[in-house]
Formats: structure tokens, sequence, C-alpha cells
């Protein structure tokens, strides 16, 4: 399966396609999607909706993935980031693909094996689990990876489980 996990963000989305099978995960390609700060947040917003079209025409994936949103001290930022998200969400029900969300902690918990890892442990461990061909910046597109490699896990241990039940 290939999973397009994203971290939304009105400057910089980090996405990248991840696949998964047999218990394996292997990253494809992965970036960011930046917008210019002095365009007008419209022409931002659509700017992110025709990139996501873009990659997913080229790329075909099954499902999207990403975190649910949780508010931060700062509200301006955490507006942005819903804006964003939201365009993300709304793109990928048009183009009919499975939407999976997930909180930072089971992010983190699918990682590293702690829901309460810190940012460095997680960016580390997504290295290890798809080598090297994760650019070490920017934090988007690792925390990109591991909201995918997040989704493969889970996904897998839906079918284990569901074959589990069929026996």
């Amino acid at each position: 399966m290939l999973v397009l996990g994203l971290d939304p963000g009105l400057a910089l989305t980090g996405w990248a396609l991840i696949e998964g099978g047999g218990g394996r995960v292997a990253l494809r390609d992965a970036g960011v999607w930046s917008t210019p700060a002095h365009q007008d947040q419209g022409r931002r917003l659509l700017s992110l909706w025709e990139s996501f079209g873009e990659l997913v025409a080229s790329q075909a994936p099954q499902a999207v993935s990403l975190e649910r949103l949780y508010f931060s001290r700062n509200v301006s930022t955490a507006m942005a980031v819903s804006q964003a998200r939201g365009v993300l969400v709304c793109a990928a029900a048009r183009a009919g693909l499975e939407l999976h969300e997930y909180t930072p902690g089971e992010v983190k918990q699918a990682v590293t094996g702690s829901g309460s890892a810190p940012k460095r442990q997680v960016a580390k461990l997504v290295r290890l689990l798809l080598g090297d061909g994760v650019p070490l910046s920017p934090d988007d597109i690792t925390d990109a990876c591991a909201v995918g490699i997040c989704h493969q896990h889970a996904a897998g241990l839906h079918r284990a489980l569901a074959a589990g039940a069929r026996r």
C-alpha cells in the first residue's frame, strides 16, 4: 500500500510517500510544498490544493494520513495550519482517497514505541526505518514520514486482525 503522509502548514507542508507491506516500510519520495508569504491567503491555499492534486495524479497513493490538530499557544499559527489542513482534507475527499488521522502521541508511539518521545528521537527512528534517503531538513518532511509510517503500522495491524477474525 502507498500512503501519502502529510504535515500541513501554510508556509510549508511536508509530504512523504511511504510504501508498506509485509511489516516493512520504505520511502518512495518526499518533499515540501511552500507558499510565498507575500501571496494572499487564498492563493496560498489554492497552491496547496493544486500541489496535492498533481502529486496524487502522478503517484496514485491509496490513502492519506495526517496528524490531528492540537492547539498551541500561538493562535494565528494554529489558524493557518487548520486552514491548510482543511484544504488537504477536502482535496483528499475530492480525490476519493481514504483519510486517516492520528494524534501526535499515536504517531510517536508508532515510530518510537513511546507516545511521549522527543522530536529528535522520532526523527532518528524515521531515518533508521526508512534509511538515508530521508532529507535532513526541513522537519516538515520527517514529520510527514512519521505520519505515513504510523498509518502503515496501523493498516498492517488492521489487516492482521481481519485475517485472524476470518479464521
